[in-house]
Formats: structure tokens, sequence, C-alpha cells
């Protein structure tokens, strides 16, 4: 197998991994209920998606504490 003939510098290494960097995922508003939501996906928490309802979210009832 090769192995390298000399050592690569500092400022080549950094070079190339200048785009081994993470991006972050772009994110909508909800026109209904204005929570962050992923583009092309139904808000989970209130189930429109383009200005229809398309899922029924239940909601939790809060009990009453004895």
């Amino acid at each position: 197998m090769a192995n390298p003939k000399r050592r690569h510098s500092n400022t080549r290494t950094r070079l190339r991994r200048a785009h081994d960097h993470l991006t972050l995922k772009s994110v909508t508003v909800c026109a209904q209920c204005g929570k962050a939501v992923l583009p092309h996906r139904v808000c989970p928490s209130c189930g429109y998606y383009r200005g229809r309802q398309v899922l029924t979210i239940k909601t939790k009832a809060k009990e009453e504490k004895k």
C-alpha cells in the first residue's frame, strides 16, 4: 500500500477540512400557530399544512388536583 512521502502542513490539512462543518436545518414558521416547522411537513402542534388542516391533534386535558 502507498504511504505518504512527506507530512502535510497544518494549513493544508485545515484547508481540506474547511468543508467538514455541520450545517443547520432550514426552519419555517407555521402560518397558523407561529411555531417553527421543518419545510414541507405538517405542523406537529396544530396539524395544518399549506393552510389546510390535515391532522387532528389531541390535546391533553389537565387533571384537577384533589
